[in-house]
């Protein structure tokens, strides 16, 4: 068979292609550490303007160390770009705990604080899972870029019918961020599907996490408005 017919058989999700911008990722991963940056003391961790420098400098680094765009498997990138999201995830759910520590506890009694501290730690969730989402499947974008990897993590709508795909279609880190909100807010996968274990547990625990916090804050809010 000649390279050419090889090819024709390759789905087209899965063909080689030039790999995403790192810009908007960057971008979204600022507005999160922000976000962490001004959180209320009584729902942030010890250190957390330090926590927040160091996100900062990693996020810093990703570009200073790294391709501008992910069109390869870059292994020094991949792991600064996985310990930023580690330490991400580790910040936020140590705020989610003392909100919800406090959501029970009546430690809150402010309705806007409440509502704004709750929708900062929900946001930043959703950021962080599709950032997961985004680094996890298939290996990560740079090697969904070179279509190392055959059987995904997620299967969107435009990988199950090409007439249903722009030319050139390929998941990029927005598809994942609608993942993420979509989630988030209906508590069940609305366009992709998870087909692996890890992404199912990934769901699952976004899932149960945001219907946690959404809950708690508006029966709080509720409940000192009255």
């Amino acid at each position: 068979m000649s390279l050419n017919g090889e090819n024709s058989q390759i789905p087209h999700w899965r063909k080689q292609h030039v790999g995403e911008h790192r810009a908007p990722v960057a971008f979204v991963v600022f507005i999160v550490i922000f976000l962490q940056y001004i959180l209320p003391s009584q729902l942030s961790l010890p250190y957390q303007k330090v926590i927040c420098l160091i996100e900062a400098v990693l996020l810093s680094s990703l570009f200073l160390l790294g391709p501008t765009r992910f069109s390869s498997h870059h292994l020094r990138s991949r792991v600064i770009g996985m310990l930023l999201t580690s330490i991400m995830t580790l910040s936020n759910t140590g705020s989610a705990v003392k909100l919800i520590d406090r959501l029970v506890n009546g430690g809150l009694t402010n309705a806007s604080q409440l509502l704004w501290s709750g929708g900062s730690i929900w946001l930043t969730n959703i950021v962080i899972f599709s950032l997961w989402y985004w680094d996890l499947d298939r290996g990560g974008p740079g090697a969904r870029a070179q279509g190392l990897k055959e059987v995904p993590d997620f299967l969107f709508p435009q990988m199950s019918d090409e007439k249903y795909a722009a030319p050139g279609w390929h998941p990029t880190f927005f598809d994942y961020v609608y993942v993420s909100i979509t989630n988030a807010s209906a508590f069940s996968p609305t366009d992709a599907m998870p087909l692996t274990k890890w992404a199912k547990a990934l769901m699952l625990t976004q899932s149960l996490t945001s219907l946690l916090i959404v809950g708690l804050v508006i029966a709080r809010a509720v409940n000192i408005l009255q």
